[in-house]
């Protein structure tokens, strides 16, 4: 498959260095509006929503990681912007780290949050895909933001479970459930080696989906990376520690 436009909005400093952030599965751009400020005020920022998300075109048919890649980087040149930092989460962390791999070139300092080369095992996301397609992305809503933030964090903002489960309920059901299925035949362990990008790789102590091994895995293979495993946060742990994540993602970027 092709690469497709995928809607994007850019915003800060015009003569900033550039930073391109990628979404989770079933979110939007707006996951990241906890750093956006912040992020805005340093350096020039490319929200995006990963195909069949948001406000980007629903594709028909299967899509792999490779797809994802190639969205991303049609975007950029589309932007004119032939290289920049990358900051990814989840899906996201997985197709920025395809791209390192890929094309070096594009790359210059990355930070992947709560993710994973690999996500065994296959059937789970192939069932999810199944019944996303069957019943709506709302079918999935509830259990997915029950894995992005603590118990603890859920029970006292309940606004945020229902901003988050609405987030996740508007997916289409055929964007979500491609991008499943191309999680389902992840497997990035060999492209650790070949990325040349300094790389922070960001856990979340209390992530289920993607615990903090897997983030282990990457700085294990990876030459230029360091783990960063934050306290009291689950999937989204930009979301629910930004006062901690953001700095520390600033100070990645921006150091020589």
């Amino acid at each position: 498959m092709s690469a497709i436009e995928v809607h994007a909005q850019v915003s800060g400093r015009p003569d900033g260095p550039t930073v391109l952030l990628s979404n989770s599965l079933g979110s939007d751009h707006r996951m990241w509006d906890a750093q956006l400020a912040d992020l805005e005020a340093r350096f020039r920022v490319i929200c995006y929503d990963t195909r069949g998300h948001g406000d980007s075109p629903i594709p028909s048919g299967p899509c792999s990681i490779d797809d994802l890649a190639d969205d991303v980087i049609a975007l950029l040149d589309r932007l004119d912007v032939t290289s920049c930092h990358f900051v990814g989460l989840s899906l996201g962390g997985m197709t920025v780290m395809r791209i390192a791999s890929r094309n070096p070139e594009r790359v210059q300092r990355m930070a992947v949050l709560c993710t994973g080369v690999q996500l065994p095992p296959r059937s789970g996301w192939t069932d999810r895909a199944a019944l996303v397609r069957s019943s709506g992305a709302a079918a999935v809503a509830a259990t997915v933001v029950g894995r992005w933030f603590t118990p603890e964090y859920l029970d006292t903002h309940p606004d945020r479970r229902a901003y988050y489960e609405k987030m996740v309920a508007a997916t289409s059901a055929e964007g979500y459930a491609a991008c499943c299925e191309a999680i389902a035949d992840l497997d990035l362990r060999h492209d650790l080696p070949s990325i040349q990008a300094p790389t922070l790789a960001i856990a979340g102590a209390d992530d289920i989906a993607t615990p903090p091994a897997k983030l282990e895995e990457i700085v294990a293979g990876v030459p230029d990376a360091r783990l960063l495993v934050v306290p009291n946060s689950a999937h989204l742990a930009n979301a629910q520690q930004p006062q901690t994540i953001t700095p520390a993602l600033i100070a990645h970027l921006e150091a020589s």
